[in-house]
C-alpha cells in the first residue's frame, strides 16, 4: 500500500489561476467552418489540468467532464483566452471551472465574446498513479464562495447518479 503524506496546508484560490491563450487557425476548423468542439475541449484540459496540477503541487490527471458547454462559435483568426481555477477540493479530488473567452480577430476593439465553460474533475495523483492528498482551497471573493458552494452541488449531483446507476444494475 502507498503510504501518503498528511494533507499539505491549503491555498487561496487565486492560487491555482491560470490562463492559456491561443489564436485559432485553419487546422482547428471543422466541415462547417467554425473551430472544431474537440480543438475546444482539448484546450479546456490543457488550462484546466494547468490549474490543478499547480494547486495540488505536483501532478493531477483528469478524472472527469463534468460539463461543457459551448454557447458561441469560435472562427478561424479568434484569439481565444482560458481561463481556470481550482473551485473545489476533495480528499484527493478538485473541481476546476473554466471560462473560454474569444476575441474576434475582425471586430478587437470589441469585448471578449464568452464562448464555453466547463466543470472538470481532477485527481491528485503520486508517481504510482495511486490517489494523493490534495491541499484544501481557500475561497477569498464572494464569487470564489460561490463557486465552492456550487461545486458541492455538482459534486453531490455526480455521487447521486454513480449510486442511482449501481442500484439499477444490480437489480
Amino acid at each position: 500500500m502507498t503510504e501518503h503524506p498528511a494533507t499539505p496546508p491549503g491555498k487561496p484560490t487565486s492560487y491555482s489561476r491560470v490562463t492559456l491563450s491561443r489564436i485559432m487557425t485553419a487546422v482547428d476548423v471543422n466541415l462547417y467552418g467554425t473551430v472544431h468542439g474537440g480543438v475546444l475541449m482539448k484546450f479546456v484540459d490543457d488550462v484546466a489540468g494547468a490549474a490543478a496540477a499547480r494547486h495540488s503541487g505536483g501532478t493531477a490527471v483528469t478524472a472527469s467532464i463534468d460539463e461543457i458547454v459551448f454557447s458561441e462559435p469560435v472562427r478561424v483568426g479568434d484569439l481565444v483566452h482560458a481561463h481556470a481555477q481550482v473551485n473545489w477540493t476533495g480528499n484527493t479530488s478538485m473541481e476546476v471551472g473554466v471560462k473560454v473567452v474569444a476575441e474576434r480577430w475582425d471586430s478587437a476593439e470589441d469585448a471578449p465574446v464568452r464562448v464555453a465553460t466547463a466543470y472538470l474533475v481532477f485527481v491528485g495523483v503520486d508517481v504510482g498513479g495511486a490517489p494523493r492528498p490534495v491541499r484544501p482551497v481557500l475561497p477569498e471573493t464572494a464569487d470564489d464562495h460561490r463557486r465552492y458552494k456550487e461545486a458541492e452541488i455538482r459534486r453531490a449531483h455526480r455521487l447521486a447518479k454513480r449510486r442511482a446507476i449501481q442500484a439499477h444494475r444490480a437489480s
